[in-house]
C-alpha cells in the first residue's frame, strides 16, 4: 500500500504510553478472549471491566520506532478516510464532519465507557471517535493470519464506515429498535450494520484508489483476507469448535467480503443497502 509521505490527520488524539490513570491488560490471553468476544458482538464495556478486576497497576514504557511508524500508517490512512468522504460529501452539497481517532495503550476511557486493548478497534457513536490500541494489528496478522497494511486499512476504513453511519441517521435507527426486538431479531440488524460498514470500506478503497492510486498488488486480497479472518462463522469455529448462527452479529466470512467487495467495485455509498438485502 502506497501511503509513506502523505498527509496525516490532525484529528488524532495520542494518548499512547500515559496510562490514563487506568490499569493495565490481563494478558495475551485475556486480550484474544477479548477481541473474539467483541467480534462476536460482546459489549466492551464487559470486556474491560472484567480486565479491570483483574489487572496489576499500568506501568507506562517508551514507544518505539515500529509504534511511532505504525501510528504515523494510521494517521495517514485516516486522512485518506477524510479526503474521500469529503470529496463524496462535498459532491452532494454537504459537508463532511470527520471522526477523531484515538490511539491509546492498554486501557482509557472512551465516551462509550471504558476502552481496552482487549476490545479491540471501535467506534464510540456517544463522542464520534475511533479507538484504537495499536498492539490489535499485530493480532491481525499473528493471530488472526491476515497481515499485510491494507488489511489493517480496511480495519481503520470499517470503523469510520461505522462513524457514516452515525451521521447519517442509520446507526441510531438500529439503535431506537434495539428494545422492541428479541435479542436474535436484534442480532440480525447488527449483521447488517456491520455489514454496511464493510461495503463503506469498500467504498473508500475504491476511492482513495482514484484520488492516491494507494493500490499495490496483493493490497485488495488483504483487505479481503481481513474480512474472511474476522467472520462470525469463522472466529466461533476458532474459539468453540461450533457455530451458533443465530448469535452473529457482524456477519459470515462469505457475507463481509462479498460487502467488501460490493463496495470496491461500484464505489457508490447508495448501493449497500444491506438492509433490504438478506441473501448474501
Amino acid at each position: 500500500m502506497r501511503w509513506m509521505g502523505n498527509r496525516e490527520s490532525n484529528n488524532v488524539e495520542d494518548r499512547r504510553g500515559s496510562g490514563n490513570g487506568l490499569i493495565a491488560g490481563g494478558g495475551i490471553g485475556t486480550i484474544i478472549i477479548g477481541l473474539l468476544y467483541i467480534f462476536l458482538g460482546g459489549d466492551p464495556a464487559v470486556v474491560v471491566n472484567q480486565v479491570i478486576q483483574q489487572s496489576p497497576a499500568v506501568s507506562t514504557k517508551p514507544i518505539s520506532e515500529a509504534d511511532e511508524k505504525l501510528a504515523s500508517f494510521t494517521k495517514v490512512v485516516l486522512a485518506y478516510t477524510e479526503d474521500v468522504w469529503d470529496s463524496i460529501y462535498q459532491a452532494r452539497g454537504e459537508n463532511y464532519d470527520a471522526p477523531k481517532l484515538v490511539l491509546f495503550t492498554q486501557q482509557t476511557q472512551s465516551g462509550c465507557g471504558f476502552a481496552s486493548d482487549a476490545s479491540g478497534p471501535f467506534y464510540c457513536p456517544a463522542d464520534q471517535k475511533v479507538y484504537i490500541d495499536l498492539s490489535f494489528f499485530q493480532e491481525l496478522s499473528t493471530r488472526f493470519n491476515a497481515p499485510g497494511e491494507f488489511a489493517m486499512a480496511y480495519v481503520i476504513a470499517h470503523e469510520v464506515g461505522h462513524h457514516i453511519q452515525q451521521l447519517n441517521g442509520t446507526a441510531a435507527s438500529v439503535q431506537r429498535m434495539r428494545s422492541s426486538l428479541s435479542e436474535k431479531e436484534y442480532n440480525q440488524l447488527s449483521i447488517k450494520l456491520e455489514l454496511q460498514a464493510d461495503f463503506l470500506a469498500g467504498v473508500w478503497a475504491y476511492h482513495a484508489n482514484q484520488l492516491k492510486n494507494i493500490l499495490e498488488p496483493g493490497d485488495l486480497e488483504a483487505a479481503l483476507n481481513a474480512a474472511n479472518a474476522i467472520g462470525d462463522d469463522r472466529l466461533q469455529q476458532q474459539s468453540q469448535g461450533y457455530i451458533v448462527p443465530d448469535a452473529f452479529t457482524h456477519g459470515t466470512s462469505k457475507q463481509r467480503m462479498y460487502w467488501f467487495k460490493k463496495g470496491f467495485e461500484t464505489g457508490d455509498p447508495f448501493k449497500g443497502n444491506t438492509f433490504a438485502q438478506s441473501e448474501e
